[in-house]
């Protein structure tokens, strides 16, 4: 063996390509965990940015904390005892000397109450609210210690990053700051990346994960921090990159033509029992234009909560059929799949064609016998969930794929479906019922042709909204009493501050409870996020047929079937969602004949941006002046939540706030698939992921 080979068993020094499970801190099992997180390799954790900041660097007076702010308190323990009203909890009383908190943590063993003795100090940080006997933290982040002096604030602001099961901030934080030792090294990461300014990518990444004690906090807490703009603009430059290169790749095989889209529009109308809307027939159109070309269709119609997209799918469907082919429409719930199973069939029957349901609810033996129908091609109209995506399914002439609501979906299972289609790409109709200003669906969507059905149906009944304080929530109880005594069904949403599942079913179990004392003979029914999908279902069909009157909700109904019968929406704490969502939920009443009404129960006092929000929702029923209301009340100092930066995979631009940074990017990108393609790679890679889904720049 040569003196420069490696001794057998010594690993190499690590590297961003290393694996984490080889970092200090790492091993198996949090590499498992992390895998949850799209963490595989050191250079992801780079990448994995935080959600916010929360300030610690200074001790709040008790008495002087305001209610709803996140305060870092310090106070000697005075009291402890455990509770059982309920279920068990764990007080914990603190006195700071300008007054008391009490601190109640659920979720405690016999040890750690033991750690939290009297005469001991303790320092918290957390949500300050008002319980029943005055100032209160609810599991409050804590540090105990025998002097306050042991107990000092942090020295600059502390990120806050998405977790999985079983990985704590604190353990991210130190597989973070190895990632950011071993980035000094790498020349990949100290690429020049001509046409973007600010500081260079590993000083941003260093400032956004290790901010100084000297850095701008305030412009980090606003998220308008010269390198927070870095990274926001090389993420959206990556976003248009990835579109670009995505469109391209979709339009390099032929489609099927399908010449007889007029005519399926001509069948449908006859079929439907209602004429399409002035914006239904001139989307139909353009649909139909782009179904009869060689090239695939690759369309997002955008319309409002009850405009009828669905038709314009059941003619691209019935085209492929008319043509001898196949067709899919994919839903993100088996509720909603049936639903469009039972609409399309009923449409569909007088034409002689009727669509089929895949789903993972089907028996083994139904469905084995449904897949070889549909890989043969005797079953030509599916309708189905993810289990369409299953590798099981095969197709014998796909030729249009439908998607609806389509932020349930990625850009890898919509090419899993478009790679189906065998040699000839399907067309492909994306369906949202989450309106965004047309320039900046451009911009989101920039692989897909717009169409936009601006219009609703006649006959829908309008929604009344009114804006109410929780103190009137007598009267709300009474007018749900009311519409249940007529036979009416009515949803309540629950909302909580708290990014937390858990604390949301908490929130949603407790509410059902006291909503079933407080309306004796109305029978309540219960949907959350920690439910088995199952158990959520079965509530769902229960409310559809009205066996429950009542249900009791997380915003986890936001995406729901039509239940035409239900005429309010409450919807609690509506101060602490945005205006997209708000929308949403409200288009789940107003579908039947009975007079609807959406009330919005807020906590006092309102903050400027809430009450705007809440007053637009008030005004208008419109879909698309919401969102461009929306796009007004967003500031560079407003926070963003996981969900609407999730729903469009980025990790820290948001197109909607940042929407000043694309246009300029947009020529950038055009720029670098001319004259930089492996540049162009780098960034795809670094943020977007899977570059081979692109490779072919």
């Amino acid at each position: 063996m040569s003196a420069s080979s490696p001794r057998k068993g010594v690993r190499p020094p690590p590297t961003l390509d290393t694996e984490v499970m080889f970092l200090k801190g790492g091993g198996p099992a949090a590499a498992s965990r992390l895998h949850a997180l799209g963490i595989e390799r050191v250079r992801d954790l780079l990448f994995h940015l935080p959600l916010r900041y929360e300030d610690r660097r200074a001790h709040v007076s008790i008495a002087g904390a305001r209610v709803g702010d996140d305060v870092l308190v310090r106070g000697r323990i005075v009291g402890q005892d455990v509770r059982f009203a309920g279920r068990r909890t764990l007080r914990v009383m603190i006195d700071d000397g300008t007054g008391p908190l009490l601190l109640r943590f659920f979720h405690f063993n016999e040890a750690q109450k033991n750690h939290l003795g009297e005469g001991r100090w303790l320092q918290a940080f957390g949500g300050l609210r008002v319980g029943a006997g005055g100032a209160e933290m609810v599991h409050p982040q804590y540090r105990v210690a025998d002097s306050a002096d042991q107990l000092q604030p942090e020295q600059s602001l502390t990120p806050i990053y998405p977790l999985t099961t079983g990985i704590t901030q604190q353990r991210l934080r130190q597989l973070i700051a190895q990632a950011l030792e071993l980035a000094a090294r790498d020349a990949l990461l100290a690429r020049d990346l001509p046409g973007l300014d600010g500081p260079p990518t590993l000083a941003a990444l260093q400032t956004i994960h290790l901010p100084k004690h000297d850095a701008d906090a305030r412009a980090l807490l606003a998220g308008t921090h010269a390198a927070q703009r870095r990274l926001k603009c090389e993420e959206l430059l990556a976003h248009q990159l990835s579109l670009r290169v995505l469109r391209q790749r979709q339009r390099s095989r032929p489609s099927p033509p399908l010449a007889k889209a007029v005519v399926a529009i001509d069948e449908l109308r006859g079929a439907l029992g209602f004429p399409p809307t002035g914006a239904q027939r001139r989307v139909l159109n353009e649909v139909a234009r782009d179904l009869s070309g060689t090239q695939p269709m690759l369309r997002l119609v955008q319309g409002d909560v009850g405009s009828g997209k669905t038709v314009i799918a059941a003619m691209a469907m019935l085209a492929a059929v008319r043509a001898g082919m196949q067709a899919v429409l994919l839903a993100p719930t088996e509720l909603l799949a049936e639903q469009h199973q039972r609409n399309l069939a009923r449409w569909f029957k007088p034409l002689g064609a009727a669509p089929v349901l895949l789903s993972s609810r089907l028996k083994k033996a139904h469905k084995s016998v449904l897949l070889g129908e549909i890989a043969d091609g005797r079953q030509a109209l599916i309708v189905g969930t993810h289990a369409v995506l299953q590798d099981e399914v095969r197709f014998a002439a796909l030729a249009v794929v439908v998607v609806d609501e389509q932020h349930r979906f990625g850009v890898q299972q919509r090419l899993a479906l478009r790679d189906k289609g065998g040699a000839r790409a399907p067309h492909q109709l994306i369906m949202s019922a989450t309106p965004i200003p047309r320039t900046l669906a451009q911009t989101v969507y920039a692989d897909l042709d717009i169409s936009v059905i601006d219009e609703l149906p006649p006959g829908r009944t309008p929604i009344q909204t009114v804006v109410l304080s929780n103190e009137r929530r007598d009267e709300v109880l009474a007018r749900i009493a009311a519409a249940c005594r007529e036979q009416r069904q009515v949803y309540w949403v629950c909302t909580l501050i708290e990014e937390s599942d858990e604390l949301d079913a908490e929130a949603a179990e407790a509410t059902a409870t006291k909503l079933r004392a407080e309306l004796p003979g109305v029978r309540v029914g219960l949907v959350h996020g920690r439910m088995k999908s199952d158990a959520r279902d079965e509530q769902m069909r229960a409310f559809q047929d009205g066996i429950t009157q009542l249900l009791v909700a997380t915003t986890v109904i936001e995406v729901g079937v039509d239940v035409p019968n239900a005429s309010i929406m409450v919807i609690e704490n509506a101060e602490r969602l945005g205006l997209s969502q708000l929308h949403q939920l409200r288009g789940r009443v107003g579908r039947g004949s009975a007079a609807s009404q959406c009330v919005l129960l807020y906590q006092s006092p309102l903050g400027e941006t809430a009450r705007a929000r809440l007053e637009t929702m008030r005004a208008t029923n419109d879909g698309f002046a919401i969102a461009q209301r929306d796009l007004e009340l967003r500031g560079p100092g407003e926070l963003l939540g996981r969900r609407q930066t999730g729903e469009i995979g980025m990790k820290l631009a948001d197109p909607l706030r940042d929407a000043a940074l694309i246009p300029p990017l947009q020529r950038l990108a055009d720029d670098y698939l001319q004259t930089r393609p492996d540049v162009a790679m780098l960034l795809i890679a670094r943020w977007v992921g899977d570059p081979k889904l692109y490779a072919h720049v």
